[in-house]
């Protein structure tokens, strides 16, 4: 596996956290991969083999490129091959804003979109190995996107605080860093994100939790609960398999497990 993130434009860095590209040879038969939910919203191009999504037991393909917003569930993805992704990493409460898209909660639709139209420029950049290159089309095409890149200062705010506290911040603390009341808060978060400041806060802190085990999967769990800031080490245990369909032990023990059959590969946000 192939990993790299390159930083967005100055002018974009309140709405996207990064660009990235990974490649993965998965081989001639067709194999499943995970995707847990985190405090982000993704843009995803993939070339190579083709991609599909479990639903409800039954492989659906994915077009590219494809939005998935906030996950409060893992998702299974299914390829072959050598497949590759170049993907836009987005605050949830910008993504919707920067693609004109309104930001309905929990629901899957198709819908036309000029970005779509670098799918094919992309590709032929990806096949000749010029990755920066690609990076650098798709970061042009979000700055002459114009309007629909301007952030709610309140937002920026809000999310700033969200992410400095590591998702450990009550909500009325989140408006206060905001200059905003709860409600002026919520509401306008909602509108941008689909989802309420708890639940974007619950996702980070999750997050965090998953990250520290990936480093330090002997680390002491009851210490990452007091550290994050749940009440006890059975509050971090719930919410960690609310996100995750498993304990924080067990997904310790499964890091455990893949680092010591040297085939473990982790890329953590900073």
């Amino acid at each position: 596996m192939h990993h790299e993130e390159f930083e967005p434009p100055e002018e974009l860095k309140d709405i996207i956290k990064c660009f990235w590209y990974t490649r993965r040879d998965f081989g001639e038969q067709r194999s499943d991969f995970e995707i847990l939910p985190d405090g982000y919203a993704e843009i995803f191009f993939h070339f190579g083999s083709d991609c599909s999504i479990a639903y409800n037991g039954i492989l659906q393909p994915l077009s590219s490129p494809f939005l998935m917003g906030l996950l409060s569930q893992p998702v299974v993805l299914n390829t072959k091959g050598r497949f590759e992704v170049i993907g836009i990493r987005c605050f949830p409460w910008t993504v919707f804003n920067l693609l004109g898209l309104p930001s309905d909660k929990n629901r899957s639709r198709i819908a036309k979109h000029p970005i779509a139209l670098l799918q094919a420029r992309l590709n032929k950049r990806v096949m000749e190995g010029q990755i920066p290159e690609a990076v650098a089309e798709l970061s042009a095409y979000f700055l002459q996107a114009g309007p629909q890149t301007d952030t709610d200062s309140l937002l920026v705010k809000a999310g700033f605080a969200i992410r400095e506290a590591k998702g450990s911040m009550p909500v009325n603390q989140v408006a206060a860093a905001a200059h905003a009341t709860v409600r002026t808060l919520e509401r306008k978060f909602r509108l941008s994100a689909g989802y309420t400041v708890k639940d974007v806060s619950g996702l980070t802190r999750f997050e965090e939790a998953r990250n520290k085990l990936l480093i330090d999967p002997y680390c002491s769990i009851t210490g990452l609960a007091h550290e994050l800031g749940y009440a006890d080490q059975s509050h971090l245990s719930r919410e960690f398999k609310r996100y995750s369909g498993i304990t924080p032990a067990a997904f310790a023990r499964a890091v455990k497990n893949d680092i010591s059959g040297n085939h473990f590969v982790a890329f953590i946000q900073d």
